[in-house]
């Protein structure tokens, strides 16, 4: 059933950007398009209970190279749905380590700005410990 629903969302996502010119912004709207109908499709599912192959976080950059660095293994978090609630920096850090990628958190900082000035993360002003900290969603 759910190769059925991946080709399903393939196609709609593929007719939706059908009319577009070819280039980094159609293969920006389909992942994003693509990403939204997943995500739909499968809120109700937890991550542990899907299995398949682990594709490696990556991301296009504007000259069509593939980003595998902080940035697309951010991206990916977002993917997974990491950030459908709110994440501090010492968070992500330690779901980042757990993955095999260790960072030190001033690294993290810069990475997070950009992601939120694209768009692709929100970020808010919160009190964690007497301390004012941010923490970054996508919603």
């Amino acid at each position: 059933m759910q190769q059925r629903v991946l080709v399903a969302a393939r196609k709609t996502a593929e007719a939706a950007v059908a009319e577009m010119a070819d280039g980094a912004l159609k293969t920006a709207a389909f992942q994003t398009i693509l990403t939204q109908l997943l995500q739909n499709e499968f809120a109700h599912v937890s991550p542990a209970s899907v299995r398949g192959p682990q594709i490696k976080p990556s991301v296009r950059k504007k000259n069509g190279s593939v980003a595998e660095g902080t940035t697309g293994r951010l991206i990916g978090l977002i993917d997974e749905g990491i950030f459908g609630q709110q994440r501090s920096l010492g968070e992500i850090r330690r779901l980042l380590s757990e993955r095999g990628w260790h960072y030190r958190l001033e690294d993290l900082g810069t990475p997070f700005t950009r992601l939120v000035r694209r768009r692709l993360l929100r970020r808010v002003r919160a009190a964690e410990g007497g301390k004012k900290i941010w923490k970054y969603s996508n919603y």
